[in-house]
C-alpha cells in the first residue's frame, strides 16, 4: 500500500504540474478531469487506490488559495510566485495532506513530500520542503492544542453566584 500511495502521489504531482504549466501558458483547453484520468490510466495496473489520487488532486485544486495563504507566512522570503513550480506543487500536496488527510501519519506525509522533492525538484528542494512542512505541522499541532484547551475551559463547570 505504501509504495502504491507513493506512485499515487507521483501521479498527483504530474497532474497538478501539468495544470499549473498549462494555466501559466494561458491554455484554455486544459481539462483537469481529462488529464487526471489519462495519468491514472497510464498506471492503472500498478495503482489500487485511485480514490486517494482523485481526492488529492481535487482537494489541492479546490484549496489552492488557502494552501498559498498557509504557505505565505511560513516562507516569507519566498513569495509564492518565486517558489519553483515543482517545489510549490509538492508543498501544496504536503500541506493539503497535513491539513485534510488524516489517515496518513504526518511524518509519512512529510517524508513522501521530501522524496518527491529529491526525485523531481532541484538540489535544495528536499531541505526546503522538509523545513516548510515541518513548520506547517508544528502550527497545526499548536492550533489543536489551543483548541483542546479552549474546549476544556468551556467544559469546566462555572461557579454558582
Amino acid at each position: 500500500m505504501a509504495s502504491n500511495r507513493h506512485l499515487g502521489r507521483i501521479i498527483v504531482l504530474q497532474t497538478l504540474y501539468e495544470q499549473d504549466f498549462r494555466k501559466a501558458s494561458d491554455d484554455s483547453s486544459f481539462d483537469l478531469d481529462e488529464v487526471l484520468n489519462r495519468n491514472i490510466d497510464r498506471y492503472h495496473k500498478m495503482v489500487d487506490d485511485q480514490d486517494f489520487i482523485k481526492r488529492l488532486v481535487k482537494g489541492v485544486n479546490s484549496k489552492e488559495q488557502e494552501l498559498n495563504e498557509t504557505l505565505g507566512p511560513i516562507a516569507p522570503d519566498w513569495p509564492i510566485d518565486q517558489i519553483a513550480r515543482m517545489d510549490r506543487i509538492v508543498l501544496h500536496i504536503g500541506i493539503y495532506e497535513l491539513m485534510y488527510e488524516h489517515d496518513t501519519p504526518p511524518k509519512v506525509i512529510i517524508n513522501e513530500a521530501v522524496e518527491l522533492a529529491k526525485s523531481f525538484g532541484g538540489d535544495n528542494s528536499s531541505k526546503f520542503i522538509n523545513g516548510v512542512l515541518g513548520t506547517v505541522l508544528r502550527k497545526i499541532e499548536e492550533e489543536k492544542l489551543v483548541t483542546k484547551k479552549e474546549v476544556k475551559a468551556k467544559a469546566k463547570p462555572q461557579p454558582k453566584k
